[in-house]
């Protein structure tokens, strides 16, 4: 069945890369030559360089390898899809373009010239008059002609047989709305450019979006069980930082700034942190130390800890100052902060505990649970959790990838309740693989609880 599924990705790989080809270089192109060679080598060397630099970063290559293959291999994942989808797109402007083409060289056409014919002369018309007739006939055919210097061709005289061909009917000429061969390569190089240029500007939109770093969202969540001592506590929210060989230390630095800014009672960290060990993105990852809240900086992992060494992560983070949630939970003045491990640790025996975060513990506190992925929600709800916190998605990414993430995930981006429990997912601050984002942007939620009570 892998197998299968594997043939059948990359049959539907090389067939979108084969009509990418021929709509941006062969169509656009008179004939063989060296734009279709480059245009070959543009799409399949971006291939190259894309599943080269996910294989170095999981294969765990020389940092400097990966650094050299991501930006240019990732940027081309984003750019490939887009391009797809503005081609496609261009299928149904390019009938339109061409028949919009063919009107308008139709109106272009001259009008032709009407050819005036000689009034008739009367049977048994004295002479004089004729010849005065015909005087005049000839007269207004050199008017119509050009001048007076020029003669119009003869036509048959009075007597003359007319030749078969005269008599043979037209044949119809071709369809003055069918595109030619020139009006169809102009039409193929407007479309193909258009597309480029809207991929090119959504791609390098949406990377410039990751690269200034996440915006702040705020929502209020109330809680029944809130003491009204606890009324506005601020909890910032930030997932899937993806810290890489793309995003280092200056992004990491951004982050923390804007956390810190919004000046949080507690910071909660909600896994995908990294893509890599410790040892190649210890550096990138050591801004987090200046993280500040009143009471503290919680962590728990999320799925890519586990492609990247969860205990090594783990301790580093501590060494940071941020407190780990390993299926744990700690009490607070207001409430029950808890957290589990993802659910990627459960192939190495490391999966999520929620009766050992969640056992025994005052039901009449209200919780606040700590898991990447939103698809715990379930487990949370059985176990009476208040309010849980998680990222994963990205909100989708790159659209329309939401499709994709609403298919997998309860809950995408936002807050909803499930029966008694509320999650809130979080769009997540950084990117994996491409640093771009269309449709969903990066965030650090501020969630500012709110007491029933008050």
């Amino acid at each position: 069945m892998i197998i299968v599924f594997a043939l059948l990705a990359l049959a539907v790989l090389v067939t979108a890369n084969w009509y990418l080809w021929r709509r941006l270089f062969r169509d656009t192109t008179g004939g063989p030559g060296r734009a279709r060679r480059v245009g070959a080598a543009v799409i399949g060397g971006g291939w190259a360089l894309a599943i080269g630099a996910l294989i170095a970063e999981r294969a765990g290559a020389p940092f400097w390898l990966q650094r050299v293959l991501a930006w240019p291999g990732f940027l081309w994942l984003a750019l490939s899809i887009y391009l797809l989808l503005a081609v496609v797109a261009g299928e149904v402007v390019r009938p339109l373009l061409a028949r919009f083409l063919a009107r308008r060289d139709r109106r272009r056409e001259p009008a032709p010239t009407a050819v005036p014919h000689p009034e008739p002369v009367p049977a048994g018309a004295p002479t004089e008059e004729r010849a005065k007739a015909e005087e005049r006939a000839e007269s207004e055919e050199r008017r119509s002609a050009g001048g007076e210097g020029l003669r119009p061709p003869q036509g048959p005289r009075k007597g003359d047989q007319p030749s078969p061909a005269s008599e043979a009917p037209r044949r119809a000429g071709p369809d003055p709305l069918e595109p030619t061969p020139t009006r169809r390569l102009f039409v193929s190089r407007i479309v193909a450019g258009a597309a480029a240029a809207a991929a090119v500007g959504t791609v390098g939109y949406g990377t410039y979006g990751v690269l200034r770093g996440p915006g702040v969202k705020r929502v209020t969540v109330p809680l029944a069980k809130l003491p009204r001592a606890a009324q506005g506590y601020r909890i910032a929210v930030v997932s899937d930082i993806h810290l890489s060989p793309v995003l280092g230390r200056g992004f990491a630095q951004k982050v923390v700034e804007t956390i810190n800014s919004t000046q949080p009672d507690l910071i909660a960290v909600v896994g995908d942190l990294v893509d890599g060990s410790v040892k190649d993105l210890g550096p990138a990852a050591a801004p987090l130390a200046h993280l500040r809240a009143r009471h503290g900086s919680y962590f728990v992992t999320g799925n890519h800890e586990y492609f990247s060494g969860a205990e090594q992560w783990v301790e580093e983070v501590r060494r940071l100052g941020l407190r780990p949630l390993e299926n744990d939970r700690t009490e607070l003045p207001w409430f029950d902060l808890a957290g589990v491990n993802d659910i990627a640790g459960e192939s190495e025996g490391q999966g999520p505990d929620f009766a050992r975060a969640l056992g025994d513990r005052d039901t009449a506190r209200a919780c606040v649970l700590l898991a990447h992925q939103p698809v715990q929600i379930h487990d949370a709800v059985d176990h009476g959790v208040d309010l849980q916190l998680s990222g994963h998605t990205h909100g989708g990414q790159l659209w329309p990838g939401n499709l994709v993430a609403e298919a997998a995930n309860p809950t995408v981006a936002g807050l909803e309740r499930y029966g008694d429990t509320q999650l809130y997912v979080s769009r997540g601050a950084g990117a994996w693989g491409p640093p771009t984002r269309v449709g969903a942007p990066s965030d650090i939620t501020v969630i500012e609880l709110a007491s029933k009570q008050a």
